[in-house]
């Protein structure tokens, strides 16, 4: 089946006619039968009739509409590079600013329990729960309608939810009026971290996916860190300005929701559906469009090759191939649409999408989008495990927002400005580990872990270990998920060096092609978010320069983010069409347990010390590393008992 990838000129004419068979008129009217066929971005449209009316007598003004543009439905997969990186720029800046008003709620709460009348701090802190709370409730609810309406409505829509309610914290005046819009915040907020990662899965194939995955898990990191860091410089500069400590903890909430407009409105303009059934469902109503004004003019049918039509087994319903003649036709490559075949005939034809037929109606996709991700949860053993982990590193994350307050001001006297920009060891740490992320990518197309060379495969083929002369240009054709080569040639005796034993070694242990490999690199930067905690915990005392605990942030932000980062990817290459209830099973519990953070903070700190909690914290932390090391030699077996699981 040929690829239609953009509605070019020759599209254009082949949907218009060439030369028919010899025949006076169609044969064919409103009575007659209609053929619906399976449309998928691979299909070759055939040629549309445009020339045979269903009577000689047809009056000739009456000429054929022009078709349509197709070029707005090309498959997302496709797109040009700078079209795809400019969703991902708004998905991302979309996400940090999301990321962002999670933890610039805290740094103004001191502030927040005088004017709202709040009978502690920890009840103000109820605002960052039930912002947590919203954001892991809502992707259940909403993610039934990005797969219906596609991405733009349900960004569009969940944006300006955000923004209006961002600007509602910021005239409430009651504490429950806060929680009440933190948790609506949350809801608009939440897309933007759940549904961006789909975003992307519809733009890249999964081995270009891990680049962007990490931009993304950065930009999530970044924002958390970003958005302390700022508000604890206004809250402490701005408390004496305007009506006193009032201005300063609104303006936290006005400047978002100036930056929050400005992003809304970019994503308005800038942003396209990117959901692939849904754009096929569009192409396939304005093809359908088309014939039916082709028909009112007196044009009917499509110039089928009946030996183009497959049926498919179960449901009956056809599809089309194409031929050969067909898919070759290219007019940019200098070649001429073909005549029609005389073998060809006409039909009626409609165009339906599998993808369309197959969907529930909208209470029965909500009931699976709650459903399932607790089926998930507590049947499989990696949804478990890893939501357990990527939870207990979230909770720690939003532990930071009430830790470096409290422990920097123990234990060095600093205010809050002063305590805020400790908040940039999260943004160093973020930076470090998308730049890990993407690092790790390139080294798993190492052309040596990839492919062996073709002594290396013959000496494999005979069970050897030891490689030959490592691939070059020769297996340049090959992909990414191939781990060896077989050659014709007769295998021939070259020395072989230590790190070719290694390396085939690496490939016959540690296969790319494998779900696993997300995790190789991340089994060893994952142990940066225990060492951080350690770090953080047993340095920070007035004795020790405050730089040494800021580092062990940096570290312990590295080692969350690449743990984000796996999570993400793992579940996406593991269960494929169930990895949205996957990822929301993580989503709700990682939300769940960032929210409850922050209320136990103070009471940690203040009971046990620093050096106590980070010595619990990191023993936890240090014991839940051993998750991916498990999945990375024990993965396949456990995926072979699954259900839901992909089996390589």
């Amino acid at each position: 089946m040929a690829d239609i990838r953009r509605s070019s000129p020759s599209e254009k004419a082949n949907m218009h006619s060439v030369s028919p068979p010899e025949t006076q008129c169609s044969g064919l009217d409103k009575d007659t039968e209609t053929t619906n066929l399976y449309l998928t971005f691979k299909t070759t449209l055939p040629t549309a009739n445009t020339t045979l009316a269903t009577s000689l007598t047809t009056n000739s003004s009456h000429e054929p509409t022009p078709p349509p543009d197709l070029s707005c439905y090309a498959d997302p997969v496709t797109w040009p590079s700078s079209r795809k990186n400019v969703l991902l720029f708004l998905s991302c800046a979309a996400t940090f600013l999301t990321a962002y008003t999670s933890g610039s709620y805290s740094p103004p709460q001191a502030l927040m329990r005088e004017d709202l009348g709040a009978s502690s701090n920890v009840a103000v802190l109820t605002g960052i729960t039930a912002f947590c709370g919203g954001f892991g409730i809502a992707p259940m609810f909403l993610a039934p309608f990005s797969e219906m309406n596609g991405r733009y409505p349900v960004f569009v829509v969940s944006g300006i939810i955000y923004v209006v309610f961002q600007a509602v914290c910021g005239v409430v005046r009651s504490l429950a009026g806060m929680i009440v819009a933190r948790f609506i915040v949350g809801i608009g907020g939440s897309v933007f971290s759940t549904m961006v990662g789909g975003v992307i899965a519809d733009m890249w194939e999964k081995e270009g996916r891990n680049t962007p995955m990490a931009l993304f898990s950065g930009s999530v990191l970044a924002g958390t860190g970003a958005g302390p860091l700022f508000a604890a410089m206004m809250t402490y500069r701005l408390a004496d300005i305007g009506t006193g400590n009032t201005a300063a903890w609104k303006w936290v909430f006005w400047h978002q929701v100036i930056m929050g407009a400005v992003v809304m409105v970019a994503l308005v303009i800038f942003f396209k559906e990117s959901r692939g059934s849904v754009l096929l469902s569009r192409k396939a109503r304005a093809l359908n469009n088309w014939y039916g004004e082709l028909e009112e003019r007196g044009y009917y049918g499509l110039w089928i090759e009946e030996d183009g039509l497959e049926v498919s087994s179960g449901t009956g319903v056809v599809s089309y191939a194409g031929t050969d003649s067909e898919a070759n036709s290219d007019e940019e490559k200098g070649s001429q649409l073909p005549a029609i075949s005389p073998t060809a005939n006409l039909r009626r034809v409609r165009w339906i999408v599998k993808e369309d037929e197959e969907r529930s109606s909208l209470a029965k996709m909500i009931t699976i989008s709650v459903t399932r991700p607790f089926h998930l949860l507590f049947t499989e053993p990696v949804v478990f495990f890893f939501s357990l982990w990527v939870s207990f590193a979230w909770g720690v994350l939003y532990l930071t927002f009430g830790s470096i307050p409290i422990v920097f001001r123990r234990q060095y006297g600093w205010n809050i400005e002063q305590a805020g920009y400790v908040f940039a060891s999260l943004l160093l740490g973020a930076v470090l580990a998308t730049g890990i992320g993407i690092w790790q990518e390139r080294i798993m197309h190492h052309p040596k872990w990839l492919v062996p060379s073709p002594q290396s495969a013959n000496s494999q083929s005979s069970s050897s270990l030891i490689p030959g002369t490592p691939a070059t240009a020769s297996s340049g054709n090959t992909s990414p998920g191939d781990t060896a080569i077989k050659s014709t040639s007769p295998s021939v005796d070259t020395p072989t060096s230590r790190s070719d034993r290694i390396w085939a070694l690496v490939r016959c242990r540690f296969p790319v092609s494998a779900p696993e490999s997300r995790l190789y690199c991340t089994c060893f930067s994952s142990v940066l978010f225990p060492i951080g905690i350690f770090i953080f915990g047993f340095t920070s005392t007035p004795d020790i320069h405050p730089a040494v605990p800021a580092f062990g942030l940096v570290l312990v932000t590295t080692g969350i983010t690449t743990i984000y980062l796996a999570v993400f990817n793992y579940f996406a290459d593991t269960y494929n069409k169930y990895a949205s209830s996957a990822l929301a099973a993580q989503s709700l519990c990682r939300n769940v347990v960032g929210g409850s953070f922050p209320l136990v903070t103070a009471l940690m700190f203040e009971n046990l010390g620093e050096v106590k909690v980070g010595g619990v914290l990191g023993a936890v932390a240090a014991v839940l590393t051993v998750v991916p090391w498990v999945l990375v030699f024990y993965g396949e077996r456990i995926r072979a008992r699954s259900p839901f699981a992909t089996v390589s």
